[in-house]
């Protein structure tokens, strides 16, 4: 037969608990956000590439581009220059998003009818996950 136990903290201690947490759990939270950004940026930056080799124009250069299922090959930097983390002010900084803001980051991490995807965002965090957890675990044994 399974029991529960469950225990009441009232508002008073739950505030200082948080209060307690909280330095730790902003620290957490950006730490993390810079793991799966500088991840991302890595994989773009000096992934194998194993695509297209082609000229490109103005300027002229030559470019080789990733197959379908590698992180995208950089070619400007323009992407990475723009992957960037976005800490919710609204939220007591206590959440974060790592965005592509370049208007192609999405036709690349999804693909298209006519490409294949090139994901950098999504196994940038399944990389990281692991090792983010290990840290809220750190921070919850600390205490």
């Amino acid at each position: 037969m399974a029991s529960i136990r469950s225990r009441i903290i009232r508002k008073p201690r739950q505030q200082a608990v948080m209060s307690d947490y909280e330095g730790d759990i902003k620290a957490l939270i950006g730490r993390a956000a810079n793991l799966v950004r500088n991840t991302a940026v890595q994989s773009i930056n000096q992934g194998s590439k194993s695509g297209v080799t082609y000229e490109k124009y103005n300027p002229r250069r030559t470019h080789k581009s990733s197959s379908a299922g590698q992180p995208p090959a950089t070619d400007t930097g323009f992407l990475v220059q723009n992957i960037i983390i976005v800490m919710d002010i609204a939220d007591k900084g206590l959440s974060a998003n790592v965005e592509s803001r370049a208007n192609y980051s999405t036709f690349l991490e999804f693909g298209t009818r006519n490409m294949g995807a090139r994901p950098f965002m999504q196994p940038a965090l399944e990389e990281n996950r692991a090792k983010i957890r290990r840290l809220a675990k750190q921070i919850i044994r600390a205490k």
